[in-house]
């Protein structure tokens, strides 16, 4: 009888327990409700993480646990060290697949335009009716001196127009196919650096240079093509690397994907990061094959040869002129093409531990370029400059970032620069030697260069395109192909709303 009782209180209580819990937790959730207004959010935090697979393969890249320098913040003469972030997905043996061939090739339509628009600027003659050279005979040459810094165009139209005879186009990152609905984006092969550079003066019998009349003729083609039409143009690129091409033009097809030196000429609403590709220049000094150099044989500290005054963003040039001229190892002087300039700015380099990349003009230069084609570590002191595939290449394990406000003041870059050690150095040196394929241009395109790379950066603003174009139909009057290979329009419904 007794052990029936203690059975039955012992029941009771637990029971009491439960009860009281359950009160207790019903309480607490309406005192949150009452004191937010609604439930408290779940903490994405406890849940697990998934990494997006990646589309890059078979590029090695060793991952540096030595100097990341970045003076980012004007925080008194304090270094600080940015965060690490991943740069690619890591496969199995440890490669960082930041660059290499994309999985799928991006497919191109490129428009077949009036050779005067592109080869037609090389004084290349079409024969028979043909828009294009063949490539199995005959490469026009583009022309040397600083039309080259901005030859992106050249070059990536070149690599299209290889693809169609390439033995195996399936290992390409881009290739050409000749029906636009079968496109990922649409290329417009207009040579508009090299348009610029060569007829953007006006002959006094002229109403008009020919580097406008060329951009005028283009709006015009572009904005009554079936392609524009669909998509408003946001899935056309359009390449305007030099900062003054594209000057009358750039208004008119600001929808679609620019491809850039930088953003210093344009308003945030004509070109930007979220939309546009910055792609790098083509270096003017020689590559420095077979480097056998090191810390101490580099015995110039500090390297700058070039324009010293310089217009809007460039004063810091004239400012840290005078503050390092009487620095006994720092090499800050004049310089231009006359007299072999670049051969004795690429030997200057080659010679130097640090090399100077301050904004001149615009906020990019060459000058970067050749830093890294000489292995001679960058000291970027441009607050406004965009890097080309920086959303996969991590630049501060190479190089030095100096805003400019601490830059010009007395003995702060000197000191900064005089404290690093030579091992930092070397092993920033070491990186430089690895990324420097990828700013390097050429004919035919290989694995992992500067051709490859746009095309990727490229393909990674598709996603947002297509995204874009989608969105752009959602209550607007849609334009889609017609039974008779036309266009034809859907209107909007009238009460979408």
């Amino acid at each position: 009888m007794a052990e029936k009782q203690s059975s039955s209180a012992a029941r009771k209580s637990f029971f009491a327990l439960f009860l009281t819990t359950i009160v207790l937790f019903v309480l607490s959730w309406l005192f949150v409700l009452r004191s937010t207004g609604h439930p408290r959010p779940l903490d994405r935090k406890v849940l697990p993480t998934q990494k997006l697979p990646t589309v890059f393969h078979h590029v090695k890249s060793q991952s540096s646990n030595g100097l990341r320098r970045a003076i980012l913040v004007n925080n008194g003469g304090r270094e600080e060290e940015p965060p690490k972030r991943e740069q690619g997905f890591q496969d199995k043996d440890g490669a960082m697949n930041c660059n290499g061939n994309v999985k799928e090739p991006l497919k191109i339509f490129m428009y077949d335009l009036d050779p005067e628009f592109h080869f037609g600027l090389l004084d290349w003659k079409p024969q028979g009716g043909r828009v294009w050279p063949d490539f199995r005979t005959e490469i026009p040459p583009y022309p040397g001196g600083l039309n080259l810094q901005h030859s992106i165009e050249y070059w990536l139209t070149l690599d299209l127009l290889a693809s169609e005879i390439s033995d195996n186009p399936n290992n390409r990152v881009a290739m050409r196919v000749q029906n636009s609905s079968e496109a990922d984006l649409i290329f417009v092969p207009f040579f508009s650096s090299l348009s610029y550079n060569r007829f953007s003066k006006q002959n006094p019998h002229q109403k008009k240079s020919m580097n406008k009349v060329l951009q005028a003729k283009l709006v015009k083609f572009l904005t009554a093509q079936k392609e524009w039409k669909m998509s408003g143009g946001r899935d056309h690129i359009v390449m305007a690397h030099h900062p003054n091409s594209m000057l009358d033009a750039r208004m008119q097809l600001w929808p679609s994907i620019f491809v850039l030196a930088d953003f210093g000429r344009y308003p945030l609403n004509i070109a930007n990061v979220d939309k546009d590709v910055i792609a790098p220049y083509k270096h003017m000094v020689e590559s420095y094959a077979n480097d056998t150099s090191d810390f101490d044989s580099r015995q110039t500290l500090l390297f700058f040869q070039g324009s010293i005054y310089r217009k809007d963003g460039g004063f810091a040039r004239q400012e840290l002129f005078y503050l390092l001229k009487d620095e006994k190892d720092v090499h800050f002087a004049f310089g231009s093409l006359k007299n072999n300039g670049v051969s004795k700015a690429g030997q200057g380099m080659r010679l130097s531990k640090f090399c100077l990349n301050i904004a001149g003009d615009t906020p990019s230069s060459n000058r970067l370029f050749d830093a890294i084609a000489s292995h001679c570590v960058p000291v970027i002191i441009s607050d406004d400059i965009e890097l080309p595939y920086e959303d996969i290449l991590d630049y501060s394990e190479f190089c030095i970032f100096v805003r400019t406000s601490d830059a010009v003041k007395e003995n702060f870059l000197i000191n900064l620069i005089r404290s690093i050690s030579k091992e930092e150095w070397t092993q920033m040196w070491e990186k430089l030697k690895e990324v420097e394929a990828l700013f390097e241009y050429q004919y035919p395109a290989k694995d992992g260069d500067a051709v490859q790379m746009i095309w990727q950066s490229l393909a990674r603003k598709v996603p947002g395109v297509k995204m874009k174009i989608n969105k752009s139909r959602r209550y607007s009057d849609a334009v889609v192909p017609g039974k008779d290979g036309g266009l034809r329009s859907i209107p909007a419904p009238k009460n979408f709303w």
